[in-house]
C-alpha cells in the first residue's frame, strides 16, 4: 500500500469520525430545544420550569462550543498532516544531534504544547464566559493561569517518565516489547493512583479533614459496616474554582480517601450524601476499578501490538510527513489514528461503563437500606449542575459513561430492598 493510499484512508476515517460526532451533537441540541418547554415528568416535583429552561440553554451553548472546538481542532490536525509539518518538526529537532530518546521527548513536548495552545481559547471562553453566564465560575484569572502552569508542569513530568519508559522497552526488549510495555503502563497507572491524592491533587486544591459531626459519623459508620477501609474523609475547596458539585474516592489499596466538594456538602443532606458516597464505595466493592485496569491492559496490548506490526513500514511514516522511521514518530501516528479508526467502538465501552453504574446504584441502595438518599442526592446534583435531563438517545448511547439521570431513577425504583 502506498503512502498516498494510507493518507486517503486516514482522511476518510478522520472526516467520518468528525461528521458522526457533529451529527450527534446537533441531534442533542435539537432534542434540548424540542423539550425545553416542558419539565420531564420525573422531575416536576423537584425542578421548576425556569431552572429547567436554564439547564437546556446551558446544554445547547455547551454543544455549540464543543462543535466549534472540534471543528477548529480537526482543521488544524488536517493542516498539520497535509503540509508535512510532522516531518518538518522531526527533522528540525534531529539537527541538534541529541540522543534519540531526548529527540522523541522534545518532539512530543512541542507537539503537545502546540495543540494545547490551539485548545486554550476555548478553555478560556468556557471558563470565563459560558460558566460565568450560568453562575458556575468562581475562578479568578490568577488561579486559572497558575492552574494551567501547574498542569503543564505535571504533564511534562509524566510525559518524560512515560516516554522514557516506552522508548526503553521499544529499544531494548526485543520482539515482545509490546507486552512488557503494556504491563509497565498499567503498573505506572497503579502507582499514579496511589501518588495522586498525596502529591498531585494538593497542587491544585486544598484538602481538609471532614469536621466532627453527624455527617462524618454517618459516612464513617457506613464505610465500616461495609468493610471499606479509608485513610480519611476530606473536604476539597472546589468552590474556589466552580459551583459544580461532586464526590469521589481516590487512591489505591490502603491509601483510599473519600473526597467531598465543599459545594456538595452545602447542597446535600447527610442521608443524600450517604447515598452518593455509597455509590462510590460500591464501585470499589464490585471491583470496577480492577476490571477497568484489566480492560485497559488488553486495550494497551492490542494498540502496542498494532504499533509493533507497523514499526518498520516506511509508507506509513511517509503518509504523515515523516522522512524516516522512529519510536516517537510511530507513537505520534498511532495516537492520531486511534480515534478515527476505533471511534465506532465507543458505544461498547460506554455500555460497559453504564453497566457498572447500574451495579453501583443497586449495591448502594442495598448497603444504605433505602432508595431515597441516593435518588434525592442524584436529583439535587442534576438540578444544581444544570444536567441535561433529556439528551438525545443516540448521543447518550454513544457518549454517556453514566446512564441518564432519568434512567438511573427508574432503575433505582425497581430495586427490591428485601432481595438477596
Amino acid at each position: 500500500m502506498t503512502s498516498r493510499t494510507i493518507l486517503i484512508i486516514f482522511i476518510l476515517f478522520f472526516i467520518m469520525e468528525f461528521i458522526v460526532n457533529a451529527v450527534l451533537i446537533l441531534l442533542n441540541i435539537r432534542e434540548s430545544k424540542k423539550n425545553r418547554g416542558s419539565v420531564p415528568i420525573w422531575f416536576r416535583d423537584y425542578i421548576d420550569k425556569q431552572r429547567y429552561e436554564k439547564s437546556t440553554a446551558y446544554t445547547i451553548e455547551k454543544g455549540f462550543l464543543t462543535l466549534l472546538s472540534d471543528s477548529v481542532s480537526s482543521v488544524v490536525v488536517l493542516t498539520v498532516i497535509l503540509t508535512g509539518s510532522f516531518g518538518v518538526l522531526d527533522e528540525t529537532i534531529r539537527r541538534t544531534s541529541m540522543h534519540p530518546y531526548l529527540v522523541g521527548i522534545i518532539y512530543f513536548a512541542v507537539l503537545s504544547l502546540f495543540f494545547y495552545l490551539v485548545s486554550l481559547p476555548f478553555k478560556i471562553y468556557s471558563q470565563f464566559k459560558l460558566e460565568e453566564k450560568y453562575g458556575f465560575n468562581r475562578m479568578t484569572v490568577k488561579i486559572f493561569i497558575f492552574d494551567q502552569l501547574k498542569g503543564l508542569g505535571v504533564s511534562a513530568v509524566l510525559l518524560i517518565i512515560v516516554l522514557s519508559a516506552l522508548f526503553f522497552f521499544m529499544d531494548k526488549s526485543g520482539r515482545l516489547w509490546w507486552i512488557l510495555a503494556s504491563a509497565g503502563i498499567i503498573g505506572f497507572q497503579v502507582v499514579l493512583s496511589i501518588l495522586y491524592p498525596l502529591v498531585i491533587a494538593p497542587l491544585f486544591n486544598k484538602f481538609s479533614p471532614l469536621e466532627e459531626g453527624e455527617l462524618k459519623e454517618t459516612l464513617e459508620q457506613m464505610a465500616e459496616r461495609n468493610d471499606f477501609s479509608v485513610k480519611g474523609i476530606f473536604v476539597m475547596d472546589g468552590s474556589k474554582r466552580s459551583a459544580h458539585s461532586n464526590a469521589y474516592f481516590t487512591g489505591f489499596g490502603k491509601v483510599k480517601r473519600i473526597v467531598l466538594f465543599d459545594t456538595l456538602i452545602e447542597k446535600l443532606t447527610p442521608p443524600q450524601l450517604a447515598g452518593v458516597l455509597a455509590h462510590e464505595i460500591s464501585h470499589e466493592k464490585k471491583h470496577h476499578l480492577l476490571k477497568g485496569l484489566i480492560l485497559s491492559f488488553f486495550v494497551t496490548v492490542f494498540i502496542f501490538f498494532i504499533l509493533d506490526w507497523f514499526m518498520n513500514y516506511l509508507p506509513l511514516y511517509q503518509a504523515f510527513g515523516f522522512h524516516r522511521a522512529s519510536y516517537h514518530a510511530i507513537l505520534v501516528i498511532i495516537s492520531f489514528c486511534s480515534g478515527p479508526f476505533t471511534f465506532f467502538l465507543t458505544p461498547l465501552f460506554t455500555m460497559w461503563s453504564r453497566k457498572h453504574e447500574y451495579e453501583a446504584d443497586r449495591y448502594a441502595v442495598k448497603i444504605t437500606g433505602n432508595k431515597d438518599g441516593l435518588k434525592d442526592g442524584l436529583i439535587v446534583l442534576a438540578k444544581e449542575n444544570l444536567t441535561n435531563l433529556t439528551p438525545h438517545p443516540l448521543y447518550s448511547f454513544f457518549h454517556y459513561s453514566h446512564p441518564t439521570i432519568g434512567e438511573r431513577l427508574r432503575a433505582i425504583d425497581t430495586i427490591s430492598l428485601t432481595a438477596d
